[in-house]
């Protein structure tokens, strides 16, 4: 005998709902080791994980990356740089080294993913990477707003030259070079010498 549900009884959640609760509780370290695991067994689903994973690397918007690099940058909070810098029990912290780190862990995200693109040799995607992001650095030292900036002086000219030489030594592509070099010169004129450095 087949028991029917009622009007007022619950249904057990659909295989798509459990799946999705599944994945939720698994998080991101071990979902990645499932998929590691089913591309190794089956041929077919390796290649369609790269598949998918490339359509999240091929749509890169410099200027969405810039905007919220900025955004990124403009909310970091100058009273983190207070209450975390000075004497402390460990030692002494100093604030303007701090507010470097705080700067750079905001944008290492961004850094991550121009480092996927050129694993990938996907040259011109991480040329976009880097486009963005100089662009996001550049916006931020020209018309951050919060105090933050203050303590972090020194921070976007370093940044950026560091991301376009990380980008550079892993560039195996002339012509993106050249569309660099030019794209510097054009939108940061004040910082073009040192770049070429």
């Amino acid at each position: 005998m087949t028991l029917k549900p009622t009007k007022n009884s619950t249904m057990p959640p659909s295989r798509t709902t459990i799946n999705k609760q599944v994945l939720d509780k698994v998080g991101t370290e071990h979902a990645n080791e499932i998929l590691q695991r089913l591309a190794d067994e089956d041929a077919k689903i390796s290649k369609r994980i790269q598949e998918l994973a490339l359509e999240y690397l091929t749509d890169v918007d410099p200027d969405g990356i810039s905007e919220d690099i900025f955004y990124d940058l403009d909310i970091l909070d100058v009273e983190d740089v207070w209450n975390n810098s000075g004497s402390t029990r460990y030692g002494y912290v100093d604030p303007y080294e701090l507010a470097f780190e705080m700067f750079e862990e905001v944008l290492e995200p961004y850094i991550d993913d121009l480092r996927k693109c050129q694993k990938l040799s996907m040259d011109e995607n991480a040329k976009l990477h880097c486009m963005g992001i100089l662009l996001g650095i550049d916006q931020f030292e020209r018309e951050g707003t919060t105090e933050f900036k203050d303590w972090a002086v020194d921070a976007p000219h370093e940044n950026f030259i560091q991301v376009y030489k990380e980008w550079r030594e892993e560039n195996k592509n002339p012509k993106y070079l050249e569309e660099m070099d030019e794209f510097i010169k054009n939108n940061f004129p004040k910082w073009y010498g040192s770049v070429l450095k």
